[in-house]
């Protein structure tokens, strides 16, 4: 790197449940710079989650949180050239970009979910995801997958 590494911005935590990961993925859902609209999205899933959970000791947000760590990928792989070929290399990935990119998965399959509002998608992803099932646990899967596939290429990790 040339320049100097970029300092890590904390976040506030949110209104409501008083946590920083809840300010995290509302700022990855929001589109527009529109975060008060992002807040209220996320709080109506949540209350939908709330109505909809089978688990009645769990609260919302801990179903939210089960869904993260479901879709949480532990490894993935990277391309990395060595002499004429390209090969895709399995890495551990690090805790934050775990958390990064299972936020950005459970909101693009949400997104991609045919019910009528924004809320009600992504509390229906976020069920299915605490289930372990949906799309958004499948792509994490077939992250695993890829990996273990490539696990011969190991060996050129940088």
């Amino acid at each position: 790197m040339r320049k100097t590494k970029a300092k890590k911005r904390h976040l506030l935590p949110d209104p409501k449940f008083n946590d920083t990961l809840v300010t995290r993925f509302v700022n990855n859902l929001m589109l527009d710079g529109k975060k008060s609209t992002a807040f209220k999205v996320f709080y109506d899933a949540i209350d939908i989650v709330e109505q909809r959970k089978e688990d009645d000791e769990k609260s919302a947000l801990e179903v939210w949180k089960d869904a993260l760590t479901n879709v949480m990928p532990h490894v993935e792989v990277r391309s990395r050239r060595v002499g004429g070929a390209t090969f895709q290399i399995p890495m551990q990935i690090r805790p934050d970009r775990k958390i990064s990119m299972a936020m950005k998965w459970l909101i693009k399959y949400s997104r991609s979910r045919n019910e009528k509002s924004m809320a009600q998608k992504l509390a229906a992803e976020i069920l299915a995801a605490a289930k372990e099932e949906g799309a958004a646990v499948k792509k994490k899967t077939e992250t695993h997958r890829m990996a273990e596939a490539n696990k011969a290429f190991s060996h050129f990790r940088f």
